[in-house]
């Protein structure tokens, strides 16, 4: 359970600070959705 916990806070992380590098909301909608995407395909298919 501690290294599920700390590879989600990784890549919670690694998210927010691609967001204070992009500085678009829209693109960043855009790449939140298709990482979720792709993140449910890996894990439930």
């Amino acid at each position: 359970m501690k290294r599920i916990i700390g590879c989600i806070a990784f890549w919670v992380a690694v998210g927010m600070l691609l967001m204070l590098l992009l500085g678009n909301e829209i693109l960043g909608i855009i790449c939140i959705a298709i990482l979720m995407v792709i993140g449910y395909n890996l894990n439930c298919s």
